[in-house]
């Protein structure tokens, strides 16, 4: 009830079996967004080097996104998302050279947007928005959802930390996008920084993240040069266009900068 009254996509946690261990995982919590965490702060600590291997889908998720464009979509927003945080502490390195720690991450689920209603919410949304004095919220039809799980292993192979992450998108926050993972697109991103959050802190950060982003950040996010050359083989954000593109229900396509091949290998 609490879902539909919010106008929220409930998505489980779920294992794609791709991590070395599950066993020091912490029970599922969370409402909206759902999430097992494991963190080991003094390995973390020695940490200076840091390579991602690219993201991939599990078959199941696979499965569900049939066009392998949209699916290295997501991986690499993902993917570069969490390059360009962790650059905050980390050096980050490409992926073929070694690194103290090595970063990986698999769509274990994913919920299509539906592209019609995403279509129809964007009219109704943009419209309001002419004549009130702000739009009304997204329609709560069709809304996408993503699971994903992720680790992070010490040169030796041993687990540092691993995170199972699931969330669907909701009326309020997500602008609707027409393309079957304008919603993945966005909570990727917001995976990214729970994720790269807690390899950054070596702990479970608590309450909201209020800081201010750094300087390097706000310039990837722009579109500008990363700090790492290792973060421009997921090439460059979006930046403003983007957002203009998101208010406007314009597919994330339309505003990637490069081709993602690299994410489909």
């Amino acid at each position: 009830m609490t879902m539909a009254i919010t106008g929220c996509t409930s998505v489980p946690v779920k294992e794609a079996g791709t991590l070395t261990s599950y066993s020091n995982l912490s029970p599922p919590r969370g409402t909206f967004t759902k999430k097992r965490l494991y963190v080991d702060g003094p390995q973390l600590a020695r940490i200076k080097t840091v390579r991602i291997v690219p993201t991939t889908f599990s078959l199941n998720a696979a499965s569900r996104i049939r066009s392998v464009a949209d699916r290295a979509l997501v991986s690499n927003v993902l993917d570069r998302a969490l390059c360009v945080a962790l650059s905050d502490k980390y050096q980050m390195v490409p992926a073929s050279e070694p690194a103290d720690l090595t970063v990986r991450s698999v769509v274990a689920d994913i919920v299509p947007t539906n592209k019609a209603m995403a279509g129809v919410a964007t009219v109704v949304s943009v419209g309001t928005g002419f004549v009130l004095p702000i739009s009304v919220p997204r329609l709560p039809l069709g809304l996408g959802g993503l699971a994903v799980e992720a680790e992070a292993v010490n040169s030796n192979g041993l687990q540092s930390a691993a995170m199972l992450w699931a969330r669907g998108a909701n009326s309020i926050q997500n602008n609707p996008r027409v393309s079957e993972v304008g919603d993945a697109y966005g909570l990727a991103t917001k995976f990214a920084d729970e994720f790269s959050r807690i390899l950054i802190a070596g702990k479970e950060p608590k309450g909201l993240n209020i800081s201010i982003p750094s300087r390097q950040r706000m310039q990837s996010w722009l579109g500008g040069k990363p700090k790492y050359a290792a973060c421009d083989a997921f090439g460059r954000a979006p930046g403003l266009i983007g957002v203009v593109a998101s208010k406007y229900g314009a597919p994330p396509q339309w505003t990637e900068k490069r081709p993602y091949a690299l994410a489909t290998r």
